[in-house]
């Protein structure tokens, strides 16, 4: 079997496990965002560890520790991907499930935005437009105050910025965000030292054994996501990206039943307009390569 559809099974394993989070998020809801957040530092950055180890990097990656500049750089990345997942799962267990997947539809035009303001990277004629109907599509929930999708815009905000910041680091996927979850990890265990000591019981460390499969669902997904990006192109992982958020989407409104207002299908229908054009954009980009 090609390293090419390898890595579209990866790509499609990747975005699954994503879309499909948030059931596990759900089922976690009894548990405290912080509380999920500070065990999903901790276990991941022991799984990420673990790997480092096992492919014999561990003193590589440690030598980045010692270089402060680098260290900013993924400290603030790292605080930016935990309020990203803080928002996800907090979006979830608030029954916000489909304002979440619009956030994750509209990560690729914030990050064509960004790329164009910060980077100064040019886009094509039918990108432009994508941007423009995607922004179009947001602003159509602007007229009720109490359906602002503040939730998707931060979302979307928050990831395309941690993009940003992760382009001024040299470090690969694994080894980034090994460093982020490492710096963050002092935190995290204070407040859950913090927590056990507040209600007079150390066992709540690991009282929930269900908070252990944290790190592997964070870890898994990223893996099979590094794997495919080696091996397919870009322009082909653009497109799958969409899968994550269309089965959040599914979920939310199928299985959990959340409403989807007239304002809501309107901003929608004019997202998913912008996704073909993205989708379509991509493609002759993609073809124009090969030649």
């Amino acid at each position: 079997m090609s390293h090419n559809k390898n890595g579209i099974y990866a790509a499609s394993g990747a975005f699954f496990i994503w879309g499909i989070l948030v059931l596990y998020w759900k089922w976690l809801g009894r548990i405290p965002v912080a509380e999920i957040i500070c065990h999903r530092i901790l276990w991941s950055s022991s799984i990420l560890w673990l790997i480092l180890l096992w492919q014999k990097q561990c003193r590589a990656t440690f030598q980045h520790f010692l270089t402060p500049k680098l260290c900013g750089i993924h400290f603030v990345s790292g605080l930016l991907l935990s309020g990203n997942w803080s928002l996800y799962i907090w979006a979830t267990l608030n029954d916000r499930i489909i304002e979440g997947a619009l956030g994750y539809y509209l990560n690729p035009f914030f990050n064509m935005l960004f790329g164009s303001l910060i980077f100064k990277e040019r886009y094509s004629l039918l990108q432009k437009i994508s941007i423009v109907i995607a922004i179009i599509g947001v602003a159509c929930q602007f007229y009720q105050v109490t359906t602002f999708p503040w939730v998707a815009l931060c979302l979307a905000v928050s990831f395309s910025l941690y993009g940003v910041v992760r382009k001024k680091s040299p470090l690969p996927s694994l080894s980034g965000l090994t460093v982020e979850t490492s710096l963050l990890l002092p935190i995290s265990l204070t407040f859950l030292i913090f927590i056990a000591v507040r209600d007079n019981d150390p066992s709540r460390l690991f009282s929930e054994p269900a908070l252990l499969t944290t790190g592997i669902v964070t870890a898994c997904p990223l893996l099979l996501f590094g794997f495919a990006a080696r091996n397919i192109s870009l322009s082909t992982l653009g497109i799958m990206q969409f899968l994550g958020p269309t089965l959040q989407f599914i979920i939310g409104w199928q299985i959990y039943k959340e409403p989807l207002s007239p304002q809501k299908i309107t901003s929608f229908a004019l997202i998913w307009t912008a996704i073909a054009l993205y989708c379509l954009a991509a493609r002759k980009k993609g073809k124009k390569l090969k030649n």
